[in-house]
């Protein structure tokens, strides 16, 4: 739900999908990129495990599995978040890392 995911954004919040990518920037950013990404998937399976947090900042990991709709291929991700919170329910900064399989 990208509108859900966008609302746990800081309003000057900053999401990098990958280290030298410009970020997404804002909820409408990150709304507007969580929509594109997740257009083409169905039958999803997220999960995540927090590996640390310190003060506003946090570390966790997460994989998922999920089929395209366009052509039935099943994916497999896994990645790592860095965050820091603005505040108890709002994310500032976004680092993402992943891989395919």
């Amino acid at each position: 739900d990208a509108a859900a995911a966008a609302k746990l954004f800081a309003a000057n919040a900053e999401y990098f999908e990958m280290p030298y990518a410009e970020p997404f920037k804002g909820p409408a950013g990150v709304g507007e990129y969580w929509a594109r990404v997740t257009a083409d998937q169905r039958d999803i399976d997220f999960r995540y495990s927090v590996v640390a947090v310190d003060g506003n900042q946090g570390v966790a990991t997460w994989s998922a599995i999920f089929t395209t709709i366009s052509g039935g291929v099943r994916v497999e991700l896994n990645g790592a978040f860095v965050l820091e919170f603005a505040d108890r329910t709002h994310c500032s900064v976004l680092r993402e890392w992943w891989h395919a399989r």
